[in-house]
């Protein structure tokens, strides 16, 4: 125990919580402050980088582009086909979470990048097939570890 400045006990155990201000704080400096867009895109390119001996995956196909639309369609899942050398990455983005393939088949690690923070690592099962629960929100990429290699994709919206 200690004094406080009117000569009452305090327990050094009474700290604080700062645990709302804080999340009080954030809310105000984004709307009165907010980060401009193209220095959040900086941001997100140069978190790309820190991977630096990662191959990075070319996007070689993607359905909002490259395919024909079909009259009626809605809610069509996003094809995207990726390419860093003889690996090849194919995702499916649908409203429901990510559907996809490796190859040639073989084992591999997947992280979803969608900022400074990951979700939990997809695997790829022996025939390069991985699934994700969660669709990515906003900017992402995929980092994939198989063997000893890296590979990182370009960074897309949904």
């Amino acid at each position: 125990m200690r004094d406080d400045e009117f000569g009452q006990d305090v327990q050094a155990d009474d700290a604080f919580d700062v645990g709302p201000l804080e999340e009080e704080l954030r809310r105000a400096a984004a709307i009165l402050d907010p980060v401009p867009a193209e220095l959040r895109r900086i941001a997100v390119e140069a978190f790309a980088l820190h991977d630096l001996d990662a191959r990075i995956a070319e996007l070689t196909f993607d359905s909002v582009v490259d395919a024909i639309p079909v009259r009626g369609a809605t809610d069509v899942p996003r094809m995207l086909t990726f390419r860093a050398g003889e690996v090849t990455v194919d995702v499916e983005v649908t409203g429901d979470g990510l559907l996809g393939q490796v190859l040639p088949p073989q084992q591999a690690l997947i992280e979803v990048l969608t900022g400074p923070q990951t979700s939990a690592p997809l695997v790829a099962d022996d025939m390069g097939r991985f699934t994700g629960d969660a669709p990515p929100v906003g900017p992402f990429a995929l980092r994939l570890r198989t063997g000893g290699e890296v590979v990182v994709t370009e960074w897309l919206r949904v």
